[in-house]
């Protein structure tokens, strides 16, 4: 009995192995999804007594579910189907193809992480760059929108925060899913993005297969009322200007929408959202799209870029002498209800033929670009830029300038643009643009005289654009 027994030591480790695995396939894990799932469950508790959010129960089932549901789809089906007689593929290999794409749509929403870490980190992250505002509001119109119904928040696209910035100012209302390119799917952040409800769009994608199977996840989605958010431009404003709409989320969302008010049938509801930024973090790297054959700084010239960029912030923090990036501003507009005005229109999308419904999608897309273009607010910078690049060679003083700017922001009121002016006093926002464009070296000051970098112009013509479609008067150019 107490005779030892040798074994080999690769026997031994196998042994070691297959008992640790036991030990956390039967013990470690079961525990361990239980904790999580008491957490994620108290988060869902606080959250409907506290902040009043109701979460679709589509937010809360399994990621494999959704994803069998995407797969055995029946459009998706004959997609799959179809695909194999015309390219000659074995029926296996497409639906592998099929499981693959709603693998990559999908997203596996956590509620514990959306709160409590991605909430936290999306607030720190806006309040430590931006001074964040929210301006208008259309609140009475907003508190109208029949809670049953699916909301989409559409949002011009000046910068990367703009995911940042509106998660976090949304959160106390709804949890938003976000429609994100390809950029972000790099380890660990794709599993990030999954895991804060948002999924991954292929854009400009030519695969008719894809398009169906992620035009089914959308349909899903919207049917069952979870809240999302679409960038209709489809990608950053490389000028600063406002985009042409692209419409291809939108055609998903209208393509099966039935617009009788018959139980169980939910109204789709359009917010637009309007954001600007006195500094967009990425704006030279867009400029630049403009250029196509200027030289690009390779990855190391990049990185010290960056680098150097971090260190000139710090030595401002240090120095007492840092005032952010500026501010960041988000207005909110009046919902356009999709019943509302399929029924004024006599229309019912699923009846339309392909033609007839791109055009309706086209129009409807159209109206919400204008929507979100007059909801842009007036931030400094961009208030002062357009004043300076109405006449780029004219050297100003400083009260000439601040007399521009004073009549600048009344011809935007006028007009009926949503002008954010820090602390209600109009000289404070006067002398809060011209701070930033001379802290960067857009505009220089010799003498007492102010007037732009000539090798500048084009940056400041960016800021100014952001506002250039608010009146007929503002029409900046650029170099």
């Amino acid at each position: 009995m107490n005779e030892s027994i040798t074994l080999p030591l690769w026997l031994f480790s196998l042994l070691a192995g297959l008992a640790g695995w036991a030990a956390l396939v039967l013990l470690l894990a079961p525990g361990m999804r239980w904790f999580f799932r008491r957490r994620i469950n108290t988060v869902i508790r606080q959250i409907g007594d506290r902040l009043h959010v109701d979460l679709p129960s589509f937010k809360l089932t399994r990621r494999q579910v959704l994803i069998d549901r995407v797969f055995h789809d029946a459009k998706v089906q004959a997609a799959a189907a179809l695909r194999a007689r015309e390219s000659g593929e074995p029926l296996g290999e497409v639906w592998r193809r099929v499981d693959r794409y709603a693998r990559e749509i999908v997203p596996s929403f956590n509620a514990y992480l959306y709160f409590r870490i991605g909430y936290a980190m999306a607030r720190w992250l806006a309040r430590t760059l931006y001074r964040v505002r929210i301006g208008y509001v259309d609140e009475a119109a907003l508190a109208k929108i029949d809670p049953h119904s699916t909301v989409v928040f559409v949002i011009n696209h000046r910068s990367n925060m703009d995911y940042v910035l509106v998660a976090f100012l949304a959160a106390e209302r709804a949890t938003l899913s976000f429609a994100v390119g390809e950029w972000a799917r790099i380890w660990p952040l794709q599993q990030l993005v999954r895991a804060m409800g948002a999924y991954f769009v292929r854009r400009n994608s030519g695969d008719a297969l894809y398009r169906t199977v992620l035009s089914c996840y959308v349909q899903m989605a919207s049917a069952a009322g979870v809240t999302q958010a679409v960038f209709p431009e489809g990608g950053l404003s490389i000028d600063g200007r406002l985009r042409p709409p692209k419409f291809g989320l939108l055609d998903y969302m209208l393509k099966n929408f039935d617009e009788r008010s018959t139980e169980g049938k939910r109204d789709l509801v359009f917010i637009p959202v309007g954001i600007n930024y006195d500094r967009v973090l990425e704006d030279r790297s867009q400029l630049l799209k403009l250029r196509p054959q200027a030289a690009r700084p390779g990855k190391l010239h990049g990185v010290g870029i960056a680098a150097g960029f971090a260190l000139r912030n710090l030595r401002q923090t240090l120095s007492g002498g840092w005032h952010r990036f500026g501010y960041a501003c988000v207005n909110f507009g009046t919902p356009f209800s999709m019943r509302a005005h399929a029924l004024q229109r006599g229309l019912h999308f699923p009846a339309l033929d392909e033609t007839a419904r791109r055009a309706e999608v086209g129009s409807v897309a159209a109206r919400l670009m204008e929507a979100i273009g007059r909801i842009v607010p007036v931030l400094p910078v961009s208030l002062v830029a357009s004043v300076m690049l109405r006449d780029p060679q004219q050297a100003w003083s400083e009260l000439e300038l601040k007399a521009a700017a004073h009549a600048r922001m009344r011809e935007l009121a006028a007009y009926g643009a949503h002008l954010y002016i820090p602390r209600q006093d109009h000289d404070y926002a006067f002398g809060v643009g011209l701070r930033m464009l001379t802290l960067r070296h857009i505009v220089t000051e010799e003498a007492g005289l102010y007037r732009p970098v000539p090798g500048e112009l084009e940056v400041l013509a960016y800021y100014a654009n952001a506002i250039a479609h608010l009146d007929a008067d503002s029409r900046p150019t650029g170099t």
